[in-house]
C-alpha cells in the first residue's frame, strides 16, 4: 500500500489513546473525530468523572458564583470513545505500542496522546499537610473543600505563594472579609512570572486591600493542635501566626513519573517535544506514535530562539491539542507546527492581568501605556532589543497590537506611538529572582562511540 493508502487506513481502523483526560485531551479528541478518525479512540483518565475546566477553580468556585460541580467542560461533540477512568497510566511500553495501567491491564494502540498535565505540589512534611484546614488547590475536591472552609468564617488564613493562583486565592478572601496572611518566598508577589517592577506593583495592591504580605521568608513548620488541626504557622525569621487555614499554593509538578523507562525525553519540566506535538526520545529523534499536549509538553519556539517551553495556559491547552490531534492524523507534508503566541489572564483584587508572550524570556521592561498607580497600565517586555512579550493591568484591550508587535520581532522599546503614553518611557532591568536550577547534575549520559551506536541514557541525580 502506499503512504496515502496506509493513512486512509489508519483513520478508518487505528486505534489512539489519549491518556490524560482533561482540557488537552477531550478538545483533542473531539479534533480527532473532526479531522475525520474513526477509528477506536481510548480515554484514560485517573480522576473519577467527566472533564472539567480548572481554572475556575481558583476563582468563581472559591467565591460561590460557581459548584466546583458545575466546571464541566462542554462537549463540541460526541467522539464515540472507551472511557477509562479513576485509574492512573503507570507505563508506556513503545516497543509493543501498550500503555500500562495502574490495575495491571495493558491497552493497545498505533499512537498515543499524553496529556497529564500537572497536579500541585504538596506541603513537604506528610503529617502536617494531613491536618485539617491544609489545602491544595487542583481537583474539584481541593476547590469544593477550601471553598466550604472559607465559607464557614475562618479566623486567618495563610497562601504559601504568591503567584498567580495564591494571589488569586489571597484577593478572594479579601473580597471575603476574611483576614489573609501571604507567605512568598520571593522579594514580592508574580516577581517569578513577570518581574521586580510588576512584583512591586502586585505588592502595592495587596497590601492596599489588607492582606498581610510578608515576602523574603519562608514558611518552616505547620502546627495543630491535638485534634489535628492547623493552629499556627512557623516562619524562619522566628515569627508565628495562628491560622486556621493554609493553603498551599507552591506551583505544580507535571505528571511524567510513569514514564520513566518508556525512552523518552521525559522530566520534571515535561515532556519535550518538535513544534508538531510529537515527542523526543532520550536521543532526541521525533517519534512518529506519541504526541504530547497541554502542560506537560515542552515544544520548541522560534520566536524565542526554539527554547523549549512548558505552559500551564488554558489557551495554550486547547491550541497544542488541535495540532497535536490534526498531525496524528496527517502525512508529513500536511502537519502544522505549533506556533502561536502564549496569553494568559488572572483577576486580582479588582483588576484585571493580562499578558501575552513570555515575559520571563526578557531583560528588560517600559511602561508603554497608562498609569502604574492607578493600576491600569501596559507594560512591555524586551529581550536584545526586540519586544518578546507584554503584560496589562485593565488595559487589556491593546494586547493583539503588542502581539503583532512580537510576531514580527519589533524593536524594544517599541517605536510606535499609542495612546496614553508615559512622559519618560524609559526601560529599567527585568530583574527575575536569581537564576534556579534547571538541573541538580547531569540528566543523560551519552554512550557509544561511532554515530550509529552513540545514544544517551537516563542519569541518576545527584544531590548535596
Amino acid at each position: 500500500m502506499t503512504s496515502a493508502e496506509n493513512l486512509r487506513a489508519f483513520k478508518r481502523d487505528g486505534r489512539i489513546v489519549v491518556v490524560g483526560a482533561s482540557l488537552a485531551g477531550l478538545r483533542a479528541a473531539e479534533a480527532l473525530r473532526d479531522e475525520g478518525f474513526t477509528g477506536s479512540l481510548t480515554m484514560i483518565g485517573d480522576e473519577l468523572g467527566e472533564p472539567y475546566d480548572r481554572p475556575p477553580l481558583s476563582k468563581q468556585v472559591l467565591t460561590g458564583w460557581v459548584p466546583a460541580d458545575g466546571t464541566t467542560l462542554p462537549r463540541r461533540r460526541d467522539i464515540n470513545a472507551e472511557w477509562l477512568l479513576g485509574v492512573p497510566a503507570s507505563g508506556l511500553d513503545l516497543a509493543n505500542n501498550h500503555v500500562r495501567l495502574a490495575d495491571g491491564r495493558e491497552i493497545p494502540f498505533d499512537r498515543v496522546l499524553i496529556s497529564t498535565g500537572v497536579r500541585a505540589r504538596p506541603w513537604f512534611v506528610e503529617s502536617e499537610a494531613a491536618l485539617d484546614g491544609v489545602f491544595v488547590v487542583r481537583t474539584r475536591e481541593h476547590a469544593e473543600g477550601l471553598q466550604r472552609a472559607l465559607a464557614a468564617g475562618p479566623s486567618r488564613v495563610l497562601v504559601i505563594g504568591a503567584g498567580f493562583t495564591g494571589s488569586e486565592i489571597a484577593s478572594i478572601c479579601r473580597e471575603r472579609d476574611i483576614p489573609v496572611t501571604v507567605a512568598e518566598l520571593a522579594p514580592a508577589p508574580l516577581v517569578g512570572a513577570l518581574g521586580a517592577m510588576i512584583g512591586e506593583v502586585a505588592s502595592d495592591m495587596q497590601r492596599a486591600h489588607g492582606v498581610d504580605l510578608r515576602c523574603g521568608v519562608k514558611v518552616t513548620r505547620l502546627e495543630g493542635d491535638t485534634q489535628g488541626r492547623l493552629r499556627r504557622a512557623h516562619f524562619d525569621d522566628g515569627t508565628t501566626i495562628d491560622a486556621d487555614v493554609a493553603v498551599v499554593a507552591l506551583g505544580g509538578i507535571r505528571n511524567t513519573e510513569w514514564l520513566r523507562g518508556s525512552g523518552l525525553a521525559a522530566g520534571v519540566w515535561g515532556i519535550a517535544c518538535d513544534t508538531g506535538c510529537r515527542a523526543l526520545t532520550l536521543d532526541g529523534l521525533v517519534t512518529d506514535d506519541v504526541f504530547a499536549a497541554g502542560d506537560v509538553a515542552r515544544c520548541p519556539n522560534p520566536i524565542y530562539e526554539y527554547r523549549l517551553i512548558s505552559l500551564e495556559h488554558w489557551a495554550n491547552a486547547v491550541e497544542q491539542a488541535e495540532v497535536a490531534a490534526h498531525n496524528m492524523v496527517s502525512g508529513q507534508a500536511d502537519r502544522w507546527p505549533h506556533l502561536s503566541i502564549p496569553l494568559f489572564w488572572s483577576i486580582q483584587f479588582g483588576v484585571n492581568i493580562k499578558s501575552v508572550g513570555v515575559p520571563t524570556f526578557a531583560d528588560e521592561v517600559v511602561v508603554t501605556q497608562g498609569s502604574v498607580p492607578d493600576h491600569r497600565f501596559v507594560a512591555a517586555y524586551g529581550y536584545r532589543g526586540r519586544v518578546t512579550a507584554a503584560v496589562s493591568f485593565n488595559n487589556a484591550k491593546w494586547l493583539d497590537h503588542y502581539r503583532k508587535l512580537i510576531e514580527s520581532a519589533a524593536p524594544f522599546p517599541p517605536p510606535c506611538p499609542t495612546p496614553d503614553q508615559p512622559v519618560d518611557m524609559k526601560p529599567v532591568p527585568v530583574d527575575f529572582p536569581g537564576p534556579v536550577l534547571l538541573a541538580q547534575g547531569a540528566t543523560v549520559v551519552v554512550t557509544g562511540h561511532d554515530p550509529g551506536e552513540r545514544r544517551v541514557t537516563a542519569a541518576e541525580q545527584h544531590h548535596r
